[in-house]
């Protein structure tokens, strides 16, 4: 059989927590979703772990969890998962990723309108069935019909994070090959889009026919779409494909460029190209004459055409062409510029790390500070949190941790239906770093939920606005609002826009940050992790940032720890 991949199991476990939820269990399927959060972001193949203290070790798993994921990783799923699908018999897996959707919904729909499937769920909207159960109405039944028309438009595209990893490993092993003498990943991974259609791999070969045949043999493959002489389809098991092109070394920048770039970078570019005389495509740069005059590398394909050559990120036809022609590109952030994280939870709320285990896993990665911001539990419902009364509490438990990193006690605080903080004044001024986010009513019209997110950066003391859209990758649509009237008033109040690094988040994306810095925002960086292992999901944020055109004097997790609280004192 197959080796079981950490997602596979991690989507039994939620379909576990899902099915638990509809039969109203109270804590379980918290525990499966904090178990199944874990094993998706685990370093290690999970099914290779045959030792159950070895897999006790993976925060969140306890005993019981421990010996259905061995059972998962045998089988595909165990006898607990199927035993509970056969007393509610849904399509849990694909009818909750549907918006608006969720585990309570789909016992209600399938108790009464017996909806077991997508399909099901489709008919029974368009039949207006659902309209006349108590609780839903019309409005609900139209949500629905957009969610399944939205569900089926991203049901072929995967999240950067997912289809990155794939990448990554392929091109590593290409990488390794006796033939290979150059390779790498272009496309939409390439750009760092935040949900990618397929994975495009430009490789360099002193034998074509020998490098198909591995590529097309690699073990990661479960089928063979297309295999040519230059040109190879594979798909992987989770339905992502991978298009394997072989290039001659003297068209290597040339096919690196026209595969990197979106369609109206690429479009513009050539028409540059005619305007100075030339004549560009995948296979170089010729003159009239029809002679190469550059091909081998990005850059002098650029420079030829008068420009710098501008990051792969931003190749999307946003200005870049005009700015990279000026030679007056922005200096985009990095990795290496990101002094400390400033979202996270830890046991404190629904995290499985301790703050110091926070704090040193923070330190292994060379940050200065990080920004422990649990949830606060008036207005959301989560495991633990910490309720207003107990901040002054729970600011001197984060300050007795001893640990090289410091950190600056916070709270992810509620924006309630009004635009008020569910978390009074006098306990809010207590905090070093205040972040504040939507977690409920999220389908309110335009008007109504822009007044409440403007009321609430009316409150003096918050920094930064987390995952500003509410949206989530491949499953839920962001609430509508006026980015242009929020981006304004979080300018004149000082506040931040988060960009955060959840792989099912990446919110802001890149065009929205670039947006938002023309209007003078500046910017916030948090993992949103959850235990140690999502520490390093910061990059993420950086990818997003760097599509925004984002630099160091953007965003204030460039700054070292002493000006960075000088930055937040002065909101207070």
């Amino acid at each position: 059989m197959e080796t079981i991949k950490n997602k596979q199991i991690a989507q039994v476990l939620n379909e576990i927590a899902d099915i638990l939820e509809m039969k109203e269990e109270k804590f379980k399927p918290i525990a499966y979703r904090k178990a199944a959060r874990e094993i998706e972001s685990f370093p290690k193949s999970v099914s290779s772990i045959d030792d159950i203290n070895e897999l006790k070790e993976i925060p969140g798993v306890g005993d019981s969890i421990a010996k259905k994921i061995m059972e998962i990783s045998n089988t595909g799923t165990c006898n607990y998962c199927e035993q509970l699908k056969k007393q509610i018999p849904a399509d849990v897996v694909n009818l909750t990723r549907i918006e608006g959707v969720g585990p309570k919904t789909i016992k209600r729909l399938y108790d009464e309108l017996g909806v077991k499937t997508v399909k099901d769920l489709e008919k029974a909207a368009e039949n207006k069935k659902i309209r006349n159960l108590e609780g839903f109405g019309e409005k609900t039944e139209k949500n629905i019909l957009k969610g399944i028309r939205s569900f089926r438009k991203r049901s072929t595209r995967f999240m950067l994070g997912e289809a990155l990893a794939y990448a990554e490993k392929v091109i590593n092993q290409l990488r390794d090959h006796d033939n290979t003498v150059k390779v790498e990943v272009a496309g939409s991974i390439r750009r760092r889009k935040e949900t990618i259609g397929d994975i495009d791999i430009l490789l360099v070969s002193k034998d074509s026919e020998d490098s198909m045949n591995y590529f097309t043999n690699l073990e990661s493959v479960s089928r063979i779409i297309g295999k040519g002489k230059t040109k190879s389809t594979i798909e992987f098991d989770n339905g992502l494909q991978a298009d394997l092109r072989i290039i001659d070394k003297g068209s290597w920048g040339a096919a690196m460029l026209y595969f990197t770039g979106d369609k109206s970078h690429n479009i513009k570019l050539r028409q540059k190209a005619i305007k100075s005389k030339f004549k560009l495509n995948e296979y170089g740069l010729f003159n009239k004459k029809g002679k190469t005059v550059a091909g081998k590398s990005e850059e002098e394909i650029y420079q030829k055409l008068g420009m710098k050559t501008p990051p792969p990120e931003i190749r999307r036809d946003n200005g870049e062409i005009e700015v990279a022609s000026e030679h007056n590109l922005p200096n985009l952030i990095k990795e290496d510029d990101i002094k400390g994280d400033l979202q996270m939870h830890t046991v404190f709320s629904d995290g499985v790390n301790t703050p110091k285990e926070m704090a040193d896993a923070a330190s292994k990665l060379g940050y200065e500070y990080i920004a422990i911001t649990e949830h606060n539990t008036e207005g959301l419902e989560v495991a633990g949190g910490v309720d207003s009364k107990d901040v002054p509490k729970y600011i001197k438990k984060i300050k007795s941790v001893k640990s090289k990193t410091k950190i600056l006690p916070g709270l992810e605080v509620n924006i309630a239906q009004d635009g008020l903080l569910t978390v009074e004044d006098r306990y809010l001024k207590l905090l070093d770093f205040v972040l504040i986010a939507i977690h409920s009513n999220f389908r309110m019209g335009k008007d109504e939920m822009t007044k409440r997110i403007l009321r609430a950066f009316d409150n003096r003391y918050v920094n930064s606005f987390a995952h500003p859209t509410g949206k989530l990758l491949l499953r839920r649509d962001g609430y509508e609002f006026d980015f242009e009237a929020v981006c304004k008033k979080a300018e004149k109040r000082n506040i931040c826009l988060e960009l955060n690094a959840y792989p099912e988040r990446l919110d802001l994306n890149g065009e929205q940050a670039k947006l938002a810095k023309k209007y003078g925002c500046k910017f916030s960086i948090g993992t949103d992790s959850h235990s140690v292992l999502q520490l390093q999901n910061i990059k993420y944020a950086v990818y997003m940032a760097r599509r925004g055109w984002l630099e160091k004097k953007d965003i204030i997790n460039s700054m070292n720890y002493k000006k960075l609280l000088k930055y937040l004192k002065r909101k207070k």
